[in-house]
């Protein structure tokens, strides 16, 4: 009998529910965060910067602490490095729920993304050691892309409950318990892999994996909260100097990093292209329907996290039925109509006028990207040897990432240059509220009423057009990928 005939057994199954809850738990901590924000600026006076980099620097220490976790899984072993994330990342948490100061709230945030960096390669590449039979790795991997949204589901729900009831650092005190639960359980369910040939870690790439990610989704972050600047394009262009040079020393490692042969594989590349282009849709549209339903239908950001709820199961049903589907249809066409369904919800989009279409569209969209992400996922790291199962875990994980920042950038921009472009031609009380619908809304407070519809009314029917305008260019990408994704892959 072969490695991949091999079925797990209810051991395995269980260790998955434990894989599941570090996936789970990085959504929702997100999502709490953000809700706990204004209760952090009011307890600890912190300034409009300082709150910013509470969210961000942990987006940003993920992101560039990815490929190099994944390496040093595969080195030292990745039930060990996700047992040792575990353990720092519940410290940590203790750290920033009973930060002092933001500055300090500042540095907890910065440690947990490094350990956060550590989970979610662990949790791919074991589910991919675990499970060694086809079908039954997909259906692994589609369990832990659902706990991923079904975090993003119950967080809002969570993190309101927590708050109304607690202070803010609750919010991050929820870290706790699930890492104690995968302390005193992954030792006895979670068997140990690492690649036993692979040399030590080299620093210096290490450094460079770092450096190449950082400088990117920092300006990224900056296009879309101020637009296109001098600063941000430079940021950029450090970034990608920086991953040439991190490329070219791969090139020449006998035991590198990142594998570049593995893109040589088609399966490989094209489904990491399909993560980073489908996550870059999916985070741009979420970017802005939650600006729609905050700054066009005036909810809280706890209403509006309810709202987003439904897309997020629609996620989780797609998902978890992608590997059914796959063993009746090859992968590629079940990624392929997905897409396409989630073309049509993006079209649903370009009609948004209320509530109902809005939510429609945005359900369509999730349930049509869960399969791709699903099963892209699991073309990764079942197209690489199972020596390097951890870094191409990481590349599974940094791929959307990236894309999702480069999507909220860049569909962003699109919806304020549209919102701008409508508004340079408008009679406003002041130029301000030309910049964006936030601007315009917070102005609106200060004037009398009449003019203050007269100016809301503007605004929200010029962020609309945008928004439809992005909604356009992601329903046309969608249906292109599907087409590829289905050319490309149709012998796999």
């Amino acid at each position: 009998m072969t490695t991949s005939t091999i079925k797990a057994g209810r051991r395995e199954w269980t260790g998955l529910a434990v894989l599941a809850l570090p996936a789970l738990l990085a959504s929702l901590e997100l999502t709490v965060t953000n809700l706990a924000v204004p209760a952090i600026g009011k307890d600890l006076g912190a300034s409009s910067t300082q709150l910013l980099w509470i969210v961000d620097i942990y987006a940003f220490l993920l992101s560039g602490s990815l490929i190099t976790m994944g390496a040093w899984g595969d080195r030292i072993g990745r039930r060990r490095l996700l047992l040792i994330g575990a353990a720092a990342y519940g410290l940590v948490s203790v750290m920033a729920a009973y930060a002092p100061d933001a500055g300090s709230l500042i540095v907890a945030r910065a440690l947990m993304g490094m350990a956060g960096a550590t989970l979610m390669p662990s949790t791919l590449s074991l589910a991919t050691s675990m499970f060694t039979d086809a079908r039954q790795r997909a259906v692994a991997i589609g369990v832990i892309v659902a706990s991923v949204s079904g975090g993003t589901a119950i967080g809002p729900l969570v993190g309101g409950w927590l708050l109304d009831r607690f202070w803010w650092g609750s919010a991050f005190l929820l870290a706790v318990p699930v890492m104690v639960v995968l302390l005193a359980l992954g030792p006895w369910l979670l068997p140990e892999h690492r690649d036993a040939g692979a040399g030590r870690l080299d620093l210096v790439s290490a450094l460079l994996s770092l450096a190449a990610v950082l400088p990117v989704v920092y300006g990224l972050k900056q296009i879309a909260a101020d637009g296109l600047t001098a600063q941000s394009v430079a940021a950029i262009v450090v970034g990608v100097a920086l991953a040439w040079v991190f490329v070219r020393r791969q090139r020449g490692l006998a035991d590198p990093f990142v594998d570049l042969r593995l893109f040589r594989e088609r399966a490989f590349s094209v489904a990491a292209a399909t993560l980073a282009l489908g996550i870059f849709v999916l985070w741009g549209s979420n970017y802005a329907i939650a600006q729609y339903l905050q700054l066009v239908h005036g909810m809280s950001p706890l209403e509006a996290g309810l709202w987003t709820a439904p897309s997020a199961v629609g996620v989780i049903v797609g998902s978890t039925l992608a590997p059914r589907l796959a063993r009746m249809v090859r992968p590629s066409l079940v990624i392929g109509v997905g897409l396409g369904v989630s073309a049509v919800g993006y079209v649903v989009l370009t009609q948004t006028g209320g509530l109902p279409v809005l939510i429609t569209g945005a359900v369509v969209v999730s349930a049509g990207l869960g399969p791709m992400m699903a099963l892209a996922t699991d073309m990764v790291v079942g197209s690489a040897p199972a020596e390097r199962a951890g870094a191409a875990a990481a590349i599974s994980s940094a791929a959307p990432q990236l894309g999702g920042a480069l999507g909220i950038a860049l569909l962003g921009s699109v919806i304020t240059a549209t919102y701008r472009a409508e508004l340079s031609t408008a009679v406003v009380p002041d130029d301000g509220a030309r910049d964006s619908l936030g601007a315009a809304v917070a102005l609106a407070h200060r004037l009398p009423t009449e003019t203050a519809v007269q100016l809301l009314g503007t605004a929200r029917a010029a962020f609309i057009d945008g928004f439809h305008v992005a909604a356009g260019v992601s329903a046309v990408l969608m249906a292109a990928v599907a087409l590829l994704v289905v050319t490309l892959l149709r012998r796999r």
